[in-house]
Protein backbone atom coordinates (compact mmCIF):
# COMPACT_ATOMS: atom_id res chain seq x y z
CA UNK A 1 0.00 0.00 0.00
CA UNK A 2 1.31 3.73 -1.26
CA UNK A 3 2.34 6.00 1.89
CA UNK A 4 0.67 9.06 1.87
CA UNK A 5 2.56 12.23 3.49
CA UNK A 6 0.00 15.02 3.89
CA UNK A 7 2.92 17.53 4.72
CA UNK A 8 3.91 20.17 2.03
CA UNK A 9 6.63 20.00 0.02
CA UNK A 10 8.79 22.91 1.89
CA UNK A 11 8.33 20.46 4.98
CA UNK A 12 8.10 17.36 4.05
CA UNK A 13 12.09 16.39 4.15
CA UNK A 14 12.53 18.68 7.39
CA UNK A 15 13.45 16.77 10.90
CA UNK A 16 10.26 16.82 12.97
CA UNK A 17 11.79 19.71 15.05
CA UNK A 18 11.85 22.27 12.01
CA UNK A 19 8.59 21.48 10.56
CA UNK A 20 6.50 23.97 12.78
CA UNK A 21 9.48 26.64 11.31
CA UNK A 22 7.80 28.87 8.65
CA UNK A 23 9.80 29.77 5.72
CA UNK A 24 10.26 32.91 3.83
CA UNK A 25 10.34 36.43 4.31
CA UNK A 26 9.04 37.50 8.09
CA UNK A 27 6.29 39.96 7.83
CA UNK A 28 7.28 43.20 9.09
CA UNK A 29 4.98 44.50 11.92
CA UNK A 30 2.02 47.15 12.00
CA UNK A 31 1.95 50.78 13.52
CA UNK A 32 -0.48 49.58 16.02
CA UNK A 33 1.63 46.14 16.63
CA UNK A 34 5.22 48.79 17.22
CA UNK A 35 2.95 51.13 20.09
CA UNK A 36 1.60 47.67 21.77
CA UNK A 37 5.41 46.47 22.24
CA UNK A 38 6.66 49.81 22.90
CA UNK A 39 3.75 50.46 25.76
CA UNK A 40 4.87 47.22 27.24
CA UNK A 41 8.55 48.16 27.66
CA UNK A 42 7.45 51.86 28.59
CA UNK A 43 5.00 50.19 31.35
CA UNK A 44 7.52 46.97 32.58
CA UNK A 45 10.63 49.68 32.85
CA UNK A 46 12.14 47.92 30.46
CA UNK A 47 15.09 50.34 29.99
CA UNK A 48 17.06 48.30 27.55
CA UNK A 49 14.72 46.46 25.76
CA UNK A 50 12.79 50.23 24.69
CA UNK A 51 16.49 51.57 23.50
CA UNK A 52 17.09 48.28 21.47
CA UNK A 53 13.39 47.76 20.14
CA UNK A 54 13.07 51.64 19.14
CA UNK A 55 16.63 51.33 18.20
CA UNK A 56 15.88 48.94 15.95
CA UNK A 57 12.45 50.09 14.43
CA UNK A 58 14.32 53.54 13.43
CA UNK A 59 17.39 52.09 12.26
CA UNK A 60 16.59 48.97 10.08
CA UNK A 61 19.51 47.56 10.51
CA UNK A 62 20.42 43.75 10.50
CA UNK A 63 20.83 42.33 13.82
CA UNK A 64 24.49 41.84 13.08
CA UNK A 65 25.05 45.23 13.15
CA UNK A 66 22.10 46.36 15.63
CA UNK A 67 23.59 44.24 18.36
CA UNK A 68 27.31 45.82 17.26
CA UNK A 69 27.07 49.25 17.56
CA UNK A 70 28.73 51.58 19.89
CA UNK A 71 27.56 53.98 21.69
CA UNK A 72 30.34 56.34 19.82
CA UNK A 73 27.73 55.25 16.61
CA UNK A 74 25.13 56.43 18.05
CA UNK A 75 26.66 60.08 20.52
CA UNK A 76 28.44 63.02 20.07
CA UNK A 77 29.05 65.34 22.16
CA UNK A 78 27.21 63.92 24.94
CA UNK A 79 23.92 63.51 23.43
CA UNK A 80 22.63 60.90 20.88
CA UNK A 81 22.26 62.11 17.00
CA UNK A 82 19.17 62.85 15.14
CA UNK A 83 21.03 60.56 12.47
CA UNK A 84 23.87 58.44 12.55
CA UNK A 85 26.19 56.30 9.99
CA UNK A 86 27.62 53.03 9.66
CA UNK A 87 29.26 50.62 7.76
CA UNK A 88 27.32 47.46 7.33
CA UNK A 89 29.38 44.03 8.19
CA UNK A 90 27.03 42.18 5.26
CA UNK A 91 27.96 44.74 2.42
CA UNK A 92 30.74 47.15 3.78
CA UNK A 93 28.87 49.87 2.55
CA UNK A 94 27.70 52.81 4.94
CA UNK A 95 24.26 53.67 5.64
CA UNK A 96 22.93 56.31 7.44
CA UNK A 97 19.44 56.09 9.48
CA UNK A 98 17.53 59.12 11.59
CA UNK A 99 16.92 58.40 14.87
CA UNK A 100 13.53 59.89 15.98
CA UNK A 101 13.01 62.16 19.76
CA UNK A 102 11.71 58.60 21.20
CA UNK A 103 14.39 56.49 20.09
CA UNK A 104 17.08 59.42 21.27
CA UNK A 105 15.37 59.90 24.68
CA UNK A 106 15.04 55.83 24.97
CA UNK A 107 18.82 55.26 24.29
CA UNK A 108 20.10 58.00 26.64
CA UNK A 109 18.41 56.44 29.28
CA UNK A 110 19.56 53.92 28.78
CA UNK A 111 23.58 54.58 28.33
CA UNK A 112 22.94 56.88 31.48
CA UNK A 113 21.62 53.95 33.38
CA UNK A 114 24.43 51.93 32.87
CA UNK A 115 26.79 54.70 32.18
CA UNK A 116 28.60 53.75 29.20
CA UNK A 117 31.52 54.78 27.52
CA UNK A 118 31.62 56.33 24.07
CA UNK A 119 34.06 52.80 23.42
CA UNK A 120 31.98 50.43 24.68
CA UNK A 121 29.14 48.43 22.90
CA UNK A 122 26.01 50.12 23.50
CA UNK A 123 23.99 46.67 24.22
CA UNK A 124 26.99 44.48 26.60
CA UNK A 125 26.53 41.16 26.86
CA UNK A 126 26.31 39.53 29.90
CA UNK A 127 28.85 36.75 28.95
CA UNK A 128 32.07 38.18 29.85
CA UNK A 129 33.66 36.76 26.56
CA UNK A 130 31.84 38.37 24.16
CA UNK A 131 31.30 42.27 23.95
CA UNK A 132 28.32 42.55 23.27
CA UNK A 133 24.71 40.97 22.90
CA UNK A 134 24.53 38.21 20.60
CA UNK A 135 22.25 38.15 17.58
CA UNK A 136 21.11 34.68 19.01
CA UNK A 137 20.20 36.31 22.44
CA UNK A 138 18.57 39.84 20.24
CA UNK A 139 16.44 37.05 18.66
CA UNK A 140 15.10 35.29 21.97
CA UNK A 141 14.29 38.92 22.92
CA UNK A 142 12.18 39.65 19.57
CA UNK A 143 10.38 36.34 20.60
CA UNK A 144 9.48 37.51 23.84
CA UNK A 145 8.55 41.03 22.34
CA UNK A 146 6.24 39.71 19.63
CA UNK A 147 4.44 36.80 21.93
CA UNK A 148 4.07 39.52 24.91
CA UNK A 149 1.21 41.70 22.24
CA UNK A 150 -0.63 38.03 21.31
CA UNK A 151 1.73 37.46 18.02
CA UNK A 152 2.86 33.90 16.71
CA UNK A 153 6.74 34.12 17.72
CA UNK A 154 7.04 31.18 14.86
CA UNK A 155 6.08 33.99 12.09
CA UNK A 156 8.13 37.00 13.00
CA UNK A 157 11.85 37.90 13.77
CA UNK A 158 14.61 40.30 13.99
CA UNK A 159 14.08 40.66 10.27
CA UNK A 160 10.31 42.00 10.96
CA UNK A 161 11.81 44.81 12.94
CA UNK A 162 13.85 45.79 10.01
CA UNK A 163 11.30 45.71 7.79
CA UNK A 164 8.76 47.61 9.85
CA UNK A 165 10.01 50.96 8.72
CA UNK A 166 10.76 50.36 5.77
CA UNK A 167 7.37 48.95 4.46
CA UNK A 168 5.49 51.84 6.11
CA UNK A 169 7.33 54.06 4.03
CA UNK A 170 6.54 52.10 0.95
CA UNK A 171 3.17 52.32 1.96
CA UNK A 172 3.37 55.44 1.99
CA UNK A 173 5.14 56.75 -0.82
CA UNK A 174 5.00 53.30 -3.22
CA UNK A 175 9.37 54.46 -3.96
CA UNK A 176 10.95 50.94 -4.26
CA UNK A 177 14.49 52.83 -4.89
CA UNK A 178 13.78 55.24 -1.59
CA UNK A 179 13.37 51.99 0.31
CA UNK A 180 16.39 49.83 -1.04
CA UNK A 181 18.88 53.22 -0.04
CA UNK A 182 17.32 53.30 3.76
CA UNK A 183 17.69 49.35 3.92
CA UNK A 184 21.47 49.47 2.15
CA UNK A 185 20.41 46.88 -0.39
CA UNK A 186 22.95 46.72 -3.29
CA UNK A 187 19.81 45.12 -5.56
CA UNK A 188 17.01 46.24 -6.02
CA UNK A 189 15.45 42.76 -5.70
Amino acid sequence: MPEFNLLPDKTRNLAPHQRHRLTGQKPPLKPKEVWAIRIRLQIHEHIRDLALFNLAIDSKLRSCDLVALKVSDVVTGGSVRERAIIVQQKTGRPVQFELTEQTREAVHTWIEQRSLDMGTHLFPSRVHDHPHLSTRQYARIVNQWVASIGLDPHKYGTHSLRRTKAALIYKKTGNLRAVQLLLGHTKLD
